[in-house]
């Protein structure tokens, strides 16, 4: 059965962040149509997601003639190397991304905030006609097997082809299918303060545009964005929050990272809980889940944003294969699920966790054993060029691949 979506009864995308935009824009590109559903008024800023893999920039290149990634490279920060660092002894060891210039036209993370991405795509859909309709917060779904209607607390139904739920770790997408949200939630919560200094010239030389600084009590992971350079901090359970965000907390977390003689500019700062967690399933009958709806994870690697692109791009050449005549919308909707699970749970939920795990780590002999790995990783261009492809994702998309014809994906 085909997908047989149509301006009547169009894929609606539930959760206008930057999954949701990319799924509605791969289908849009491709004449499929498509309404987005946002439960708050406005575009809200987020400032948590902020890096862009090599492999997440070479997917979106592929959509609509890279006129996206074109305004994300003229408005991101490009970082071609970052650095695993202890706090008592500097740096451990340093990743040129460079060794990745014969493989990808895009050897670099690209640092830019996800509300920029979101602002981009906004533009563009507009410009493509799709529907977009704000303050509409998902409280029904039924669905058969040619569809489903969706209920808003504004008392209005949407009917849809299928739906595509991206609305958040908080997915209510997800509840009202009942799936489970399998995992666990790390102890401490994490702080993140974005300040105006520049942390290189003021307060570490050589420190990377991203750095993460290992360390038993209190460990530190440093990125720079085009607007600010951006320090996260975990906090532990017995931490109040609203201590944690106090002013002269946070100054005191800032100085014991760097004293630069001074109060740090604080332009924003965020607290929240980290998860490790993977929905059930993926896909049921007429609704699919991606993004954070479908798994969550440490921000530890900046996998989290990309992994959920990368459903999004997935689902998009899934579901546009499904509008053509013939399409086999069940068989792709099941790949989607058995990739992208796997996706998450073998790749993202593992080298997250093992970062998150690498830089609390407690034991000295364990600590300096993980050090020494990582200076010899970080020395041999061979096994550099391995750990880069695994942590810029080059490595998942080339294993499981994206959006694959259904024989492919199954050979």
């Amino acid at each position: 059965m085909s997908l047989a979506a149509s301006a009547d009864r169009p894929v609606t995308v539930v959760g206008a962040g930057p999954v949701g935009l990319v799924t509605a824009w791969s289908l849009a590109d491709a004449g499929v149509p498509v309404r987005v559903l946002e439960a708050d008024p406005v575009n809200r800023t987020d400032w948590r997601a902020s890096t862009f893999h090599a492999a997440t920039m070479e997917l979106l290149a592929g959509i609509d003639g890279g006129v996206v990634t074109d305004e994300m490279l003229d408005r991101g920060l490009r970082v071609p190397r970052y650095q695993y660092r202890d706090r008592a002894t500097g740096l451990v060891a340093e990743f040129d991304l460079g060794l990745l210039a014969d493989e990808t036209r895009f050897p670099f993370r690209l640092q830019l905030n996800q509300q920029r991405l979101v602002e981009i795509l906004l533009h563009r859909l507009g410009e493509l006609g799709v529907e977009l309709r704000f303050a509409s917060r998902v409280s029904g779904l039924v669905q058969d097997d040619t569809g489903a209607v969706l209920s808003t607390d504004d008392g209005a139904t949407h009917p849809a082809a299928l739906v595509v739920g991206t609305d958040g770790a908080g997915s209510a997408v997800r509840k009202l299918l009942g799936r489970s949200f399998e995992g666990m939630t790390y102890p401490q919560r994490f702080l993140i303060i974005s300040v105006t200094e520049d942390l290189r010239a003021e307060a570490i030389a050589d420190l990377a545009e991203v750095s993460y600084i290992a360390d038993p009590d209190e460990f530190v992971f440093v990125l720079r964005t085009p607007e600010s350079w951006r320090v996260l901090f975990p906090i532990p359970p017995e931490e109040d929050a609203a201590a944690a965000l106090d002013p002269a907390a946070m100054q005191r977390r800032l100085r014991g990272f760097a004293d630069i003689g001074r109060d740090y500019g604080i332009v924003d700062r965020q607290i929240y809980a980290v998860h490790q967690r993977v929905a059930d399933r993926f896909h049921d009958g007429r609704v699919v889940l991606a993004g954070d709806a479908a798994h969550i994870n440490s921000p530890m690697g900046g996998m989290g944003l990309n992994a959920g692109i990368h459903d999004a791009v997935d689902l998009g050449r899934r579901l546009v294969r499904a509008s053509t005549p013939g399409g086999d919308l069940a068989g792709e909707l099941a790949a989607y699920d058995t990739v992208r699970r796997g996706v998450a749970r073998d790749y993202v939920r593992a080298d997250t966790h093992r970062n998150t795990q690498m830089m609390a780590e407690r034991d000295p002999a364990v600590r300096a054993e993980n050090q020494a790995a990582l200076r010899a990783t970080a020395a041999d261009p061979d096994t550099a060029r391995a750990w880069l492809r695994r942590a810029s994702l080059l490595t998942a998309v080339a294993e499981q691949g994206i959006g694959r014809p259904l024989d492919a994906a199954a050979s």
